[in-house]
């Protein structure tokens, strides 16, 4: 028996968090995956786990040779998903993070349309407004819609991006005149809950000075669609992404504000783990999404 063996069966009873799941999950015996983690325990001279009749525990060693051999074992299985797999033949599973707000956007059709190009792999997409860490959680790619910071990850810019700040003309015509961003303060705003600062909006002043303006309104909601709705139905201003917006400025039935006030460095990003070996099945999800965003951003009006 291959040290390889062991170590992947080592891995695969800390992932289903027990030896009994991971004999389900991956269709073996569970005195087989116990014989292989006390073989590898015997090899290292080392004990990796805590077992008791109810639960196991990984040790300090465990979590030590974990991380590691996680890394390793991804390093081989891209190698070999380098060498054997071609486009046309992408198969196993793939694992995403994205945003629900791009999830649950017209944008998301592209997931979709991935999905159908390449019938044979399977889409782990969890869809949360949160900061996922690739490695620590096992994602293969995330996508991220920000200002993207240097966080050790390589990044792939798929499309521009902005927010809006936008209101019906008859809103606007009631409460203003909206001369600075400032007024803000005293009008009503629909919150989205997602922004990291929600309880205010970050403009610059045209010499490139940042300032925020504190906000209120009636409706705080984690769903930038429903912040889009509220502010249709005249109940506030919306600060929404461009992909949601710009149907209903297009048409008229909203109008923006401050446009000159706002960032316009934002992005569409594809990251992922920096790796020796690319798996191919991530290459061929960031090639594809940045030729859908090129093409979207092309027939664009």
């Amino acid at each position: 028996m291959d040290t390889l063996t062991r170590i992947r069966a080592f891995i695969d009873v800390v992932d289903a968090e027990g030896f009994s799941a991971a004999a389900r999950k991956m269709g073996r015996s569970k005195a087989l995956l116990s014989k292989y983690v006390r073989e590898l325990e015997d090899e290292l001279g080392a004990l990796l786990l805590n077992r008791t009749t109810r639960q196991f525990s990984m040790t300090e060693a465990g979590h030590t040779y974990y991380r590691t051999a996680s890394d390793i074992l991804k390093e081989i299985d891209n190698l070999a998903d380098l060498v054997r797999e071609n486009n046309a033949d992408l198969k196993g599973r793939l694992k995403i993070s994205a945003p629900r707000t791009f999830v649950d956007a017209e944008v998301g059709q592209s997931l979709v349309d991935f999905a159908k190009e390449h019938p044979d792999l399977s889409l782990e997409i969890h869809s949360e407004d949160r900061f996922v860490d690739l490695i620590e959680e096992g994602f293969d790619v995330a996508i991220r819609i920000t200002k993207l910071e240097d966080s050790g990850m390589i990044a792939r810019k798929l499309s521009n991006f902005r927010m809006f700040v936008c209101a019906t003309p008859e809103f606007v015509v009631k409460h203003g005149p909206f001369v600075h961003p400032q007024v803000l303060a005293d009008v009503p705003v629909i919150i989205d809950t997602n922004s990291r600062s929600h309880n205010s909006i970050r403009f610059y002043e045209k010499d490139g000075s940042p300032f925020s303006v504190p906000i209120a309104g009636p409706i705080e909601v984690n769903s930038p669609q429903a912040t889009i709705r509220a502010a249709r139905a005249g109940l506030g201003i919306s600060t929404s992404p461009d992909f949601i917006a710009e149907p209903y400025i297009q048409s008229g039935e909203l109008v923006t504000l401050f446009d000159e006030y706002l960032p316009t460095d934002r992005g569409i990003y594809a990251v992922y783990p920096h790796r020796r070996y690319l798996p191919a099945k991530v290459r061929t999800f960031v090639d594809f999404l940045s030729n859908w965003f090129r093409r979207r951003d092309e027939t664009s009006p």
